[in-house]
């Protein structure tokens, strides 16, 4: 009876699936960043020009960021008035909001990594 030997290697599909995953994670984080802008309280455009996303490959985390010196401030102090359409807790529910969004951005991506 013949036989056959099959050996299979799935370290390079592995490294491809995060390698997406982190892509995914990044576009993801920029989707939020582009929500959060559109929430954010505006005077002159630096809190928004503050804004950052980034992500950690090797931990597959993502981050959105502001660092304008006012920038916890503003997202956290519920009783300042801001112009319509933009609000205290800007980023915060950009993330909650963008949830599903976010999900299907990093899943689009693995899929790709199987094509």
């Amino acid at each position: 009876m013949p036989r056959a030997r099959l050996t299979l290697n799935l370290t390079g599909a592995a490294r491809e699936i995060r390698a997406a995953g982190a892509r995914g994670l990044f576009m993801g984080a920029e989707h939020v960043l582009g929500v959060s802008n559109d929430r954010a309280p505006i005077d002159e455009g630096e809190l928004v020009r503050s804004g950052t996303a980034s992500v950690d490959p090797a931990a597959l985390r993502a981050a959105v960021a502001y660092d304008a010196p006012y920038a916890a401030r503003q997202h956290e102090e519920l009783t300042w008035r801001h112009a319509p359409g933009r609000r205290a807790k800007y980023l915060e529910s950009a993330l909650n909001d963008s949830r599903d969004e976010v999900r299907a951005i990093v899943a689009a991506q693995i899929r790709r990594a199987f094509q």
